[in-house]
């Protein structure tokens, strides 16, 4: 048994999901996560600006976050988000205890501004789910200074001069 597969149902249980629920979507989360990437968490969740668009479930994993969507009609399975963490730019969650909920927002790599609201039962799980957005998106991610590879027209501040030493014969 790999490491997803040992850590999607135990984290889908710990949120309170039925294991039907989970085990219908596995196969469209085991198609876009690797068989290594342990699950953090595994929720269900919905759009603030799409109330009526069906059902979502997210799975967030140490490298990648997932989104499904149920349609309410044909209760067909959707992908509605698949990107690797260090691809979301801007990323914000707001937790509520009163009213027992986390909103979730990122910008994913084409521009879109995806918001989600993740409902708990009570607000200790508020604080919980604050708890592990933060260790997956501040304290997991690099800095984007750490990732920038190159800009085109900077010149490094201090030039060093290119030394050519001919290679010694024996």
């Amino acid at each position: 048994m790999d490491v997803f597969s040992r850590t999607f149902l135990p984290a889908a249980a710990e949120t309170g999901l039925a294991t039907q629920t989970a085990t219908r979507h596995m196969p469209v989360f085991r198609r876009c996560v690797g068989s290594g990437d342990a699950t953090i968490l595994v929720t269900r969740c919905s759009r603030p600006e799409h109330p009526v668009g069906g059902e979502y479930l997210m799975l967030l994993t140490h490298r990648r976050l997932v989104v499904t969507r149920q349609t309410r009609l044909l209760h067909r399975l959707r992908l509605h988000l698949n990107t690797e963490l260090r691809e979301l730019s801007n990323v914000t969650w707001s937790p509520d205890p009163r009213a027992h909920r986390v909103e979730l927002a990122a910008t994913a790599i084409d521009g879109v501004r995806e918001r989600f609201l993740i409902r708990t039962h009570h607000p200790k799980g508020v604080w919980q789910l604050d708890a592990l957005l933060h260790h997956a998106f501040r304290t997991r991610l690099r800095t984007p200074a750490e990732r920038l590879v190159a800009t085109i027209g900077d010149w490094p501040a201090s030039p060093r001069p290119v030394v050519f030493r001919p290679a010694s014969a024996r």
